[in-house]
């Protein structure tokens, strides 16, 4: 059975392209929000979160405390424009796997996503 990830970002292109890229090898859900994130990790099974940091409403950091509040123990990997790398910083010392910082390459991307699921 293929892992599955759920992608979060406010970004319909960066989502469709996130999508593109591990389509071929996982399961690939998305979120536009972290409301609508934490809704499919309550319902849905998943193997790994793809992150945004910067999004309106509940950004990227508030999910990530909202899951470790409802005890989703699922790995995450932020995804990060370069200014929030002292975001990112915060999120690895709360427990997130790794960050990736946008624009990545796709080889890159499916690299640490591999990383993670292996282990």
């Amino acid at each position: 059975m293929q892992k599955r990830i759920l992608v979060v970002d406010d970004d319909t292109m960066n989502l469709k392209r996130t999508r593109m890229i591990l389509k071929d090898y996982y399961d690939v859900l998305l979120a536009e929000s972290g409301e609508a994130a934490l809704k499919k990790l309550q319902s849905e099974k998943v193997d790994l979160v793809l992150l945004d940091i910067a999004m309106p409403g509940m950004n990227g950091m508030e999910t990530f405390e909202r899951m470790k509040e409802n005890k989703i123990e699922v790995p995450v990997i932020f995804l990060t424009a370069s200014g929030y790398e002292d975001d990112v910083r915060s999120a690895i010392e709360l427990g997130a796997v790794n960050y990736l910082k946008k624009p990545f390459y796709p080889r890159e991307l499916l690299k640490r996503v591999a990383k993670e699921l292996e282990e």
